[in-house]
């Protein structure tokens, strides 16, 4: 067992003030695959601490852009040196299929290398002259970092989620205090080591891994923290921003989804089946923005759910570490009864279960669950409105577009939503009616680091990857300049 017993602040591994552990568990095995730092609050005082002296009265916010990609580059050169082993980790503390695993970690190289990018391009486009109506003055629009940021991350996408926010905040110069899931702590703590061994001065990142009410809550409170960036669920979300504004800090939050998936009669059944299944059991289901609630035209739907049932039972559900395994563990025991009560409400609200929802039969241990298909859902039942954050499909049928995108609407969240038709006008004027932020066309799920990423309504505020994710993290300075020889002349003629 790897020792995961010390946080990563101001350069260093220490171990925490008070000295506590908690466990991290494999959710196929049930087992205990390392004992980790809990931090407390004390432990947040001093990772800000070393964050806000970096920023403060360290080298990186004065770097050139050019010379932080250079770190920036390299540490997602660590990350594909390591691959194989931290993608191995990914699985035993989250659960997921190695496949899986590799793609995300590709993913996360490749968004250190796309801020870069935009890093280097700083140093030409971090001054935007503005005319002014007045000639007797000139002025420039300046994009400076926000100063120190405070990173929380979910459990579902461990070392991806961590790079959607480290890499633009050390594009932008900002130095940053990151708090990952105490489900799946241990890839942070790898990117730490890998950050330094980078050459990212002391300070600039630093890891601090503990429980949600006690680390979590210390850092969304902390008063030295200029930006909170979140990402989880609706709940604590709202507690994050209700902590910021005691302070009045720039946040940004990326919550939960309940989206929709639109699939039109004249859609190829087979590529349907195909994106439906991406949508919703990939990462076994636990994805903020899975397409979990599905509508399918009347003429198609019976037809469809068959096919998906069919499809869905040839899953083959298992160890993520295991070969041709593409259905993993949920990622532990309060998530997996979280989702068999989801699906016993279901039953209860009058939802037709046609395939799944219970435990494997050849799987004795882990939190393993057969991914569950829902039929003729009720618009009104718990399940078609709430995030279940489980391999769960609802489905039920539609009649023409106005009825689709009504009921596609119809909902607290706006994350992602899809279309599908062979009719691409179509696609494209339902895809301006739907209320997301993320909407595909004949697909469901890719996620690429150049476009933004975040919902409309309960399911968060501002955006993240492209050049929005660098936003994120500058703050904007008017500088003006009176260059008039002439005086002003209001109180002296």
């Amino acid at each position: 067992m790897k020792s995961y017993e010390c946080l990563f602040i101001d350069g260093q591994w220490v171990a925490p003030v008070r000295d506590g552990r908690f466990e991290s568990i494999d959710p196929a095995s049930e087992a205990v695959i390392a004992s980790v730092a809990a931090a407390t609050s004390e432990d947040v005082d001093l990772a800000v601490a070393a964050a806000r002296r970096a920023f403060d009265q360290g080298p990186w916010p004065r770097m050139s852009g050019h010379e932080r990609a250079q770190v920036l580059r390299r540490i997602g050169q660590g990350i594909r040196e390591r691959l194989d082993e931290l993608a191995r980790i990914e699985v035993r503390d989250n659960g997921k299929p190695l496949p899986e695993a590799k793609w995300d970690l590709g993913d996360a190289a490749g968004c250190f290398d796309f801020y870069a990018d935009l890093a280097a391009k700083l140093d030409d486009s971090a001054e935007t002259p503005i005319a002014l109506a007045d000639e007797r003055f000139t002025s420039i629009a300046r994009k400076e970092p926000v100063g120190v940021a405070g990173a929380i991350i979910p459990w579902n996408f461990p070392l991806l989620m961590a790079a959607w926010k480290v890499a633009p905040a050390l594009a932008a110069g900002c130095t940053m205090v990151l708090k990952p899931s105490e489900l799946t702590p241990l890839s942070a703590l790898e990117l730490a080591d890998i950050a330094a061994h980078a050459g990212l001065p002391a300070g600039v990142l630093n890891v601090v891994t503990g429980l949600g009410h006690e680390a979590g809550a210390a850092l969304s409170e902390h008063p030295d923290i200029d930006k909170l960036a979140f990402t989880g669920s609706v709940p604590t979300g709202s507690r994050i921003m209700q902590a910021a504004a005691r302070h009045i800090k720039n946040i940004s939050l990326e919550l939960g989804g309940k989206s929709p998936f639109i699939v039109f009669d004249d859609s190829d059944i087979d590529a349907a089946v195909e994106w439906i299944m991406f949508g919703i059991f990939w990462n076994q289901g636990e994805v903020c923005s899975a397409t979990s609630r599905v509508l399918v035209q009347r003429d198609l739907y019976p037809r469809l759910l068959h096919r998906l049932a069919e499809e869905t039972r040839r899953i083959r559900i298992g160890n993520g570490l295991d070969e041709g395994v593409l259905l993993g563990p949920l990622v532990n025991r309060a998530q997996y009864e979280k989702v068999l009560q989801a699906i016993a409400r279901g039953q209860e609200e009058g939802a037709r279960l046609i395939s799944g929802g219970s435990r494997p039969a050849h799987l004795e241990r882990g939190f393993f669950m057969e991914p569950a298909i829902f039929a003729d859902v009720p618009v009104d039942s718990w399940i078609w409105r709430e995030e279940i954050f489980g391999p769960v499909v609802c489905v039920r049928p539609f009649d023409d577009e106005a009825h689709a995108v009504r009921e596609a609407n119809d909902s607290r969240f706006g994350l992602a939503a899809a279309v599908m038709s062979r009719d691409l006008d179509r696609c494209e004027r339902v895809a301006r009616t739907l209320r997301a932020g993320i909407v595909w066309i004949n697909c469901s799920q890719p996620t690429f680091t150049e476009a933004p990423w975040g919902g409309y309504k309960q399911s968060g505020i501002g955006r993240e990857l492209g050049e929005w994710g660098l936003n994120n993290y500058l703050e904007t300075k008017q500088i003006t300049r009176y260059d008039s020889s002439e005086p002003w002349g209001w109180y002296l003629n």
